[in-house]
């Protein structure tokens, strides 16, 4: 399973984190969007990667974008996690605008890091720069 996020997005990199720490069987890499790898794997499947709304999650060739991608990371993850799925209860007309906002407004709502720079040694051995 591949998820390429913004690596200067705090929200993202609070993503990582989440990723990391739930994904016991450590199946789950991360590249970031600002990488050749994270931008080619969005270029194969169609979106762009200059999008302020991008994030992509590739399970078994399989992408999934906005929350539906959020969605099914929580059901991979198991346990708890898996009341995301409650997300696709929502018509795609209110999830897709609810995941755009948030998107575009990530920065002045959570800030900035640096995702490949973090101290979490979790996050560095999935991180794929």
């Amino acid at each position: 399973m591949f998820t390429v996020m913004d690596a200067h997005c705090a929200l993202c990199a609070r993503g990582a984190r989440w990723i990391a720490r739930n994904d016991t069987a450590q199946e789950f890499r991360i590249l970031p969007i600002q990488s050749p790898a994270g931008r080619a794997l969005l270029h194969h499947y169609g979106l762009d990667p200059n999008d302020p709304t991008t994030w992509l999650y590739v399970e078994h060739g399989q992408a999934y974008t906005s929350l539906d991608a959020l969605a099914r990371v929580g059901t991979r993850l198991g346990g708890v996690w898996q009341a995301l799925r409650l997300f696709h209860l929502l018509p795609k007309a209110i999830q897709n605008p609810l995941y755009r906002t948030v998107a575009r407004n990530r920065y002045r709502l959570f800030g900035s890091t640096d995702l490949c720079n973090l101290p979490d040694p979790d996050v560095r051995n999935r991180l794929i720069p």
